[in-house]
């Protein structure tokens, strides 16, 4: 519930702007820029878990400097602070980041972790009218969040004539990125504070490098890093490792949508997962390996066995080599219904223009999605925390080309909790998503550390919904609990000496 609100305008600001302010009642930003740097501090309260928690929603802009000190860049940010806590010495700081590369942060923010959430239904279709509501799972009660929208995403924006080059990609994003959050936790006053990084999806490839850049550029150590939907962190995986591990979320989607045999289909899924986990690694992926020198009479056997797990055709399976693709899968499932499943979340279905072809027309899940949270993040921000721009929220932001080359992000995140005895690393996966999917999340977080010297810092959960699993009502609740959990964990680790 919102005790004040300033509901005034942001007028333009000149780049020579070197420290924030609360913004006065202000004119409307005629020429559509964006203030180089402010803040807009509004106070509120939620009730989490029973317990009433009051807080300060300070969103506003921070620019990025060039080495001159020059702004070159103004990003958006939005940083929830408990407000009757005092000593910021034990009050965890939570920097949250979501992916694409090119997304804002509007997901998680709108929909996991924040004081608000987008009003859905509990499976996470939407619902009109849009809006939010109070989020009684935020971790709010635990931890203060900050929520951060990278160069073009947002209303974030790169200033006059800035190379784009040197904020899209791989490692010209962490770069930029770790100094922007030296600032920011100066500015707050937050360096005695124990801090998390939380990152979605590509965001797990951008926070797993911020890991060890803030080490090792801004001597900044962390407590935690959560990996929600994790992409690959660079950990190689391609040929038969990658086409065999996408068999588990197939079964997860067939039993979700009843396509699998009786005697599967009258099981429970997690009694399942284990079972098609087992048989991918020891003999499915052994026998992708053997390639065109498999056998005829083990070739058919094992397109028999695929096809029982996935829900499919055995014939279908063996004319895809074996291996078929996760968009072959999404258009093959439901075929017979003339429906598609969703990439992104498998529980959301689609219909195509027609039912023949590989591929899809439209992710389904994708599509849900953005017809809910576009009109929420832009409602709330302007009306619900005051910040107007006429600049359009790009909930998607153009920042290609991406330069992928260099990603050792995984490798970063190994050397960072080497490095830091106090770093512990939680991975969060949905069953239903099928474009990062639950095993390969498992898969990566095995081998990010081959020697098994680390396993006793992570952790991993998977839930029955996709790749924001926080969207399902039930989900929404457990997840954040897992994470007031994990933070628990790291932060009681983090009350001896950081040693071996």
């Amino acid at each position: 519930m919102t005790e004040s609100r300033k509901a005034g305008r942001v007028g333009a600001l000149t780049l020579a702007a070197a420290m924030t302010f609360v913004a006065p009642e202000a004119t409307h930003a005629q020429d559509g820029r964006l203030p180089v740097d402010t803040a807009i501090v509004s106070n509120h309260t939620v009730t989490i878990g029973g317990e009433t928690v009051p807080y300060e929603a300070d969103v506003g802009t921070i620019p990025v400097f060039d080495e001159a000190g020059t702004p070159i860049a103004s990003m958006l940010y939005t940083y929830y602070r408990r407000t009757d806590v005092q000593n910021t010495e034990n009050r965890p700081l939570t920097i949250s980041f979501n992916g694409g590369p090119g997304s804002a942060s509007v997901w998680m923010h709108l929909g996991y972790t924040g004081p608000k959430q987008l009003r859905i239904d509990d499976e996470g279709f939407p619902i009109q009218p849009y809006g939010v509501e109070d989020n009684p799972h935020s971790v709010l009660d635990v931890t203060d969040i900050v929520f951060v929208n990278p160069v073009n995403v947002g209303f974030s924006r790169i200033i006059g004539d800035a190379d784009r080059s040197q904020f899209f990609g791989v490692n010209e994003d962490i770069e930029y990125l770790a100094d922007w959050i030296g600032t920011f936790v100066t500015r707050k006053d937050r360096w005695l504070s124990p801090k998390f990084l939380i990152g979605e999806s590509y965001g797990t490839t951008r926070v797993s490098g911020l890991a060890r850049r803030l080490q090792g550029a801004q001597w900044m150590y962390l407590n935690g890093v959560i990996l929600v939907s994790p992409t690959g962190l660079g950990v190689g995986r391609d040929g038969p490792v990658g086409d065999a591990i996408a068999l588990p979320n197939y079964t997860a989607t067939a039993w979700y949508h009843d396509q699998l045999e009786s005697a599967l289909q009258g099981r429970d899924l997690e009694e399942l997962l284990p079972e098609v986990e087992a048989f991918t690694l020891d003999q499915y992926l052994p026998a992708l390996a053997k390639g065109g020198s498999l056998a005829a009479s083990e070739r058919s056997s094992l397109a028999q066995a695929v096809a029982r797990w996935a829900g499919v055709g055995a014939e279908w399976v063996e004319n895809h080599n074996l291996r078929p693709s996760v968009g072959e899968f999404r258009k093959e499932l439901l075929r017979d219904e003339g429906l598609t499943v969703g990439r992104l979340d498998a529980r959301y279905r689609g219909r195509d223009r027609e039912n023949a072809g590989e591929g899809y027309d439209y992710d389904p899940a994708l599509s849900a999605w953005n017809h809910a949270f576009a009109p929420a993040i832009n409602d709330y921000l302007r009306n619900d925390l005051g910040f107007e721009t006429d600049l359009q929220y790009w909930l998607f932001g153009p920042v290609s080309p991406w330069n992928r080359n260099g990603d050792d992000t995984g490798e970063d995140l190994r050397r960072a909790m080497s490095e830091n005895p106090n770093l512990h690393l939680f991975v969060q996966s949905g069953y239903y998503d099928g474009g990062t999917t639950y095993f390969a999340a498992k898969y990566t977080m095995w081998n990010l550390d081959p020697a098994g010297r680390l396993q006793d810092r992570m952790r991993f959960k998977g839930y029955r919904s996709g790749h924001m699993m926080y969207l399902r009502a039930e989900d929404l609740a457990s997840s954040n609990q897992d994470i007031r959990d994990f933070i628990a964990w790291a932060m009681e680790a983090a009350g001896g000496p950081a040693r071996y």
